[in-house]
């Protein structure tokens, strides 16, 4: 149970007697989300789970019971912002909470793993973050608590929240329907510049021990998951390398604001222990050839995820700073009329608008953590399996794991182990 003195709110026996007063007036069951780390994706999955139940008719109706940070200040800030009914400073407290049936993990990967253990072996769900965990190893151990979980009920799902966006998930479709026929290549790239400034300081997302590895596990796990999940099959070996291209930076003076060096520095550097950028080819089952470029070192580049799909009868192309829209080629068509053409994905037939704006008011960033909340409720209320499952994610680690081994011997073709 929560120590008094950092939660405002009760539970145990409230609780239940709130759950039995919406079951009597037919109202949708409380489902408690308790939700570890506040910082950007905090943020963002605030906006999620604030959101899903006033947009999309729901089975259950999400309730944000309670927020996790050391800082019990910082905490309880965040949580008066962001709608949070009580604020927590030890995970532990937050899992053993009566009103907390959702546990939402947004913590840097080093602790991703024990969490994530602890509280589907309390009998929780879960949601984390990408990617899954920080090793092979950890993701292991968290997939086969997953599970026994779901031997039990329990369903645990990674955020890749680009699934989400409504053109991914209609390329999704597309491709499935073999629009594209059969895929030969894959080609992603995922952009940013914030590290360009070399006095940026030395934030944990640049230390292994705590981020695992740098623009790889950062953003390459997004396309990974996206290569993965948009061709329907697995990568199976890759060729890379990686470059650090600032070896070491200021010491911060303080917690660095999302992606910007808001935090100062301090006296000294420190050494960058992770990447700054990862280039790397790969081979998918069917034989299909893919490519991949992850950095932060892009100058101009904020967000820029863009992505190619060809196959024997078209393309796909997808640009995430035009994110309702996709480019298709259908190449059975007369060359003398063919050529790519833009598809608005803002109709209600597209995947997950029906409940938002009419055609062409388009969505944002922020829509993917709605939709990822969505997702998992009806998966939780219904019983099917959530994806991206911790075994999907487990798969996405067994990738960036064969890219550092292939980097290591001088982008060596590398296995995917399975």
């Amino acid at each position: 149970m929560a120590r008094k003195e950092e939660t405002d709110t009760e539970t145990g026996t409230g609780a239940a007697a709130e759950a039995a007063a919406q079951a009597a007036a037919g109202e949708p069951p409380a489902l408690g989300v308790g939700m570890v780390g506040y910082a950007f994706m905090g943020a963002a999955h605030s906006q999620g789970w604030r959101t899903a139940g006033r947009v999309f008719d729901l089975p259950a109706r999400p309730v944000l019971a309670a927020v996790c940070g050391r800082d019990r200040a910082a905490v309880r800030a965040a949580a008066d912002k962001h709608g949070w009914a009580a604020a927590e400073t030890d995970w532990r407290d937050l899992i053993a909470r009566d009103d907390v049936q959702i546990v939402d993990i947004c913590t840097p990967g080093d602790s991703h793993a024990e969490i994530a253990v602890a509280a589907l072996d309390a009998g929780k769900h879960v949601l984390c973050e990408k990617p899954l965990a920080n090793s092979v190893a950890e993701a292991q151990a968290m997939t086969a608590a997953a599970e026994r979980a779901r031997a039990r009920g329990q369903v645990a799902m990674v955020g890749f929240n680009y699934r989400r966006v409504p053109a991914m998930a209609y390329a999704r479709r597309m491709i499935g329907e073999g629009r594209l026929g059969a895929l030969r290549h894959v080609r992603v790239t995922y952009l940013q510049d914030w590290l360009v400034d070399p006095e940026f300081p030395l934030a944990w997302r640049l230390r292994r021990e705590h981020a695992g590895s740098g623009a790889l596990g950062d953003l390459g796990a997004h396309i990974v998951d996206l290569a993965q999940y948009l061709a329907g099959e697995p990568l199976v070996g890759v060729s890379a390398m990686t470059e650090t291209f600032v070896r070491s930076r200021p010491l911060p003076a303080g917690a660095p604001s999302g992606l910007s060096g808001g935090g100062g520095a301090a006296a000294g550097r420190g050494a960058v222990t992770v990447d700054d950028a990862a280039l790397f080819t790969g081979r998918l089952a069917s034989g299909a050839l893919a490519s991949f470029e992850a950095t932060r070192m892009a100058a101009g580049r904020k967000n820029a995820l863009r992505l190619e799909l060809n196959g024997e009868q078209g393309s796909l192309a997808f640009d995430l700073e035009r994110l309702n829209e996709l480019s298709f080629h259908d190449h059975t068509e007369p060359a003398v009329s063919s050529g790519f053409r833009r598809i608005l994905v803002t109709e209600p037939e597209h995947p997950y608008l029906e409940a938002w704006w009419p055609p062409g008011h388009a969505l944002g960033y922020e829509h993917t953590f709605v939709h990822q909340a969505r997702d998992l409720v009806h998966a939780i209320a219904t019983g099917a399996d959530p994806e991206p499952s911790f075994a999907d994610g487990l798969q996405v680690q067994r990738v960036l794991a064969a890219v550092e081994e292939s980097a290591e011997k001088n982008a060596v073709y590398t296995p995917v182990l399975a």
